[in-house]
């Protein structure tokens, strides 16, 4: 007991700790193991006796006349024996036997003493590097734990799990490698620091030590997106109208880049120019495909389509969807590739849909505001036959259209089909009416042949009687009758 002060600096050194914490939790490690030793209730301290450079364990108890409460208060005649100045209502501390520590109570001290300790760097190491998140370090390959790694930071070890390493990667112990701090947690199953050789800040950081341009911030990095031992993009922007972002990034015969890519053990490297404008932007991010045209479908949902060529749709896709999958991370948007074909096809088959049912454009007629309509043809109803088909269920489901708005796009659904149904009443009517007048038409037709008939016999008649011997008067006529009628 008499070098313990001398073995608490030397944990204190070991640790990085303060000597002070470390000297605070062997006193509670003591009192801990006196309360387990003696079983009592008495109220007891821990001190540190600078003169013998011990820890004393001392219980405290009241001088009180009379005692009521003997564990806990002690008569004045008791108290003047460890102290002759002891008064009524003061406090004395008598000194306890810390040989009577047993092995088990010392057990307990040394698992209190390894909590507090541990606690303790626990905490310097948080205080230390979770300022220090994403910043890149060198490591020592400390050892093996299963499939995770150990390295050496210095002042303390940090883990290097599977799932932060590449798969291009093996390491050795005593190997060093270059690792970006990913987290670091002072509580719970992954108390401590994590380190990752698979995020995308370590490729950042690699380009910020490689290119001078970066460092000083004539370049900037504006993303990247990585899948750790495939291929990685990263956007760049230039500040300086003369300085060529990428190339700068690239360097002479690709020095900067190559240097990266051997320490990355051969991982892909896309460099592209970044743009505000998402559809250049996308232009840039698919590369090496060539994109024939970028339509943005959703500005709020971040969702765009793209066009390309027959022969560019695999090379924009990537092996198993890796070069789109990586662009719409670096993007920050939802893409959707399509070849002319397929875009072609799917515009014709839009306006088959619109053709075979009437346009909800008509229901502007009847009240129908123009927003609501956006919102229904981006739901993919586009005629009013599947507008009148769907249920109020159905409607308030569409984003954008609430409880409030079904009202007023039933009212117009209703006034169109009621105009319909009177213009189809009409031409009903119109139809019945017909055949009357066809008849009429009929009747004048039959009349008219008949007069016309009569006409030319009459005149036939006339011209006849104008051409013959004409008689002289009536009685002549008749006569002539007469003659005829006997004949």
């Amino acid at each position: 007991m008499a070098s313990i002060y001398q073995s608490i600096e030397i944990l204190s050194k070991e640790k990085g700790i303060d000597t002070q914490i470390v000297l605070d939790a062997v006193k509670d490690a003591m009192l801990v193991a006196a309360r387990k030793q003696f079983k009592s209730n008495e109220e007891l301290v821990a001190d540190f006796d600078e003169r013998t450079g011990n820890i004393v364990i001392y219980t405290v108890k009241t001088v009180a006349d009379p005692v009521v409460d003997p564990v806990t208060e002690i008569s004045l005649d008791e108290a003047h024996k460890y102290d002759k100045a002891a008064e009524v209502g003061g406090q004395i501390r008598i000194a306890k036997p810390t040989e009577a520590l047993g092995r088990i109570s010392a057990q307990t001290a040394k698992q209190v003493i390894l909590q507090k300790v541990r606690e303790a760097e626990r905490e310097n190491i948080y205080s230390e590097y979770s300022g220090r998140v994403g910043e890149l370090v060198n490591c020592t390959i400390k050892r093996a734990e299963g499939p995770d790694l150990v390295v050496d930071l210095g002042k303390t070890e940090a883990r290097l799990p599977k799932k932060e390493q590449s798969r291009l990667e093996s390491f050795s112990a005593g190997e060093r490698v270059r690792c970006v701090i990913k987290t670091v947690d002072k509580t719970g199953k992954n108390a401590g620091v994590l380190v990752s050789r698979a995020a995308p800040e370590l490729v950042m950081r690699l380009f910020e030590q490689e290119v001078p341009e970066i460092y000083d911030g004539t370049v900037v990095i504006r993303g990247c997106a990585r899948e750790a031992g495939e291929r990685t993009k990263i956007a760049v922007l230039s500040r300086d109208r003369d300085v060529d972002c990428v190339g700068a990034c690239v360097g002479m015969k690709g020095m900067r880049v190559q240097s990266i890519i051997r320490e990355l053990r051969g991982e892909k490297i896309d460099i592209i120019e970044y743009s505000e404008d998402p559809v250049v932007f996308a232009t840039h991010a698919l590369s090496p495909a060539k994109i024939s045209r970028v339509a943005i479908l959703d500005s709020n949902e971040k969702y765009m389509e793209v066009i390309v060529e027959d022969s560019q749709l695999s090379l924009a896709i990537g092996k198993k969807g890796q070069n789109v999958r990586l662009a719409a991370k670096l993007l920050g948007w939802r893409v959707d590739i399509k070849t002319e074909e397929e875009k072609r096809q799917e515009v014709e088959a839009t306006m088959a849909s619109m053709a075979a049912g009437t346009p909800l454009s008509v229901l502007l007629e009847h009240g129908m505001g123009e927003h609501i309509l956006e919102l229904l043809f981006a739901a993919g109803v586009g005629t009013v036959e599947k507008l009148g088909g769907m249920t109020p269920e159905e409607l308030t489901g569409i984003e954008g259209i609430g409880e409030e708005l079904v009202p007023g796009i039933g009212e117009a659904v209703n006034s169109y089909y009621n105009q319909l149904d009177a213009r189809q009443q009409a031409s009903t009517g119109a139809v019945e009416a017909a055949p009357d007048a066809a008849a009429e038409a009929s009747a004048d037709e039959t009349a008219s042949p008949a007069e016309a008939t009569a006409g030319p016999a009459d005149g036939a008649a006339e011209a006849t009687g104008e051409a013959g011997e004409p008689p002289t008067d009536e009685s002549d006529t008749m006569k002539s009758s007469g003659l005829s009628a006997e004949e």
